[in-house]
């Protein structure tokens, strides 16, 4: 059997989060995806920022399978590595930025924390981190299919849940990230784009 995971949402996003990146990402250099899932994002991006060399990752054994499934004919595309985003010190040790796709809301508060400390460790200054998913923003109603995802989300974990784009970004200042833009996406969905100060 294939070790090949399918994201249905990957199809659906991936063109908009790809408008973003054209913006964002350097002209070369290596792009670190922090909990790459499927892998089906990283194949796409590697194909169509081929100047890139990608380095996709996922604390899970079977979705490090699939990720290499996918990437297996992308000559750009490093095997994928176990990395815990929490994890204090992380198996790679620079990187020209980093992408993150849905990781914040399904996965401990600790997990965003270190996902911060890491990219302050890896970005040299002006690097971007890239974040996507649902977000809620203080004085910004949030969609009903949000708060319903939100519930469904604590109802499976409680530590897990849609986080505010403020605690996000205060987060991200005390670990010398600035944040630069946030993007308004399909399906309320937001992009937050951090640099490192």
């Amino acid at each position: 059997m294939s070790p090949r995971r399918y994201a249905p949402a990957t199809e659906r996003n991936r063109e908009s989060i790809a408008a973003v990146l054209a913006a964002e990402l350097p002209t070369s250099g290596l792009v670190l995806e922090i909990a790459s899932g499927s892998g089906e994002h990283c194949a796409a991006f590697a194909e169509r920022f081929a100047a890139l060399q990608w380095q996709p990752s996922d604390p899970e054994e079977a979705a490090r399978a699939s990720i290499d499934d996918w990437c297996a004919e992308r000559p750009n595309v490093l095997p994928s590595l176990a990395l815990d985003a929490a994890a204090e010190s992380w198996p790679i040790a620079a990187a020209d930025a980093i992408l993150c796709v849905n990781m914040v809301h399904i996965s401990p508060w600790e997990a965003t924390l270190g996902l911060m400390a890491g990219a302050r460790r890896l970005l040299a200054p002006g690097a971007p981190l890239v974040l996507y998913g649902p977000y809620r923003q203080r004085d910004v109603p949030t969609a009903e299919s949000n708060e319903a995802f939100d519930i469904s989300l604590k109802a499976r974990d409680p530590r897990w849940g849609l986080r505010h784009v403020e605690d996000v970004s205060a987060a991200a200042a005390t670990r010398g990230l600035a944040l630069q833009r946030v993007v308004t996406m399909p399906a309320n969905n937001l992009t937050l784009v951090f640099r490192r100060n």
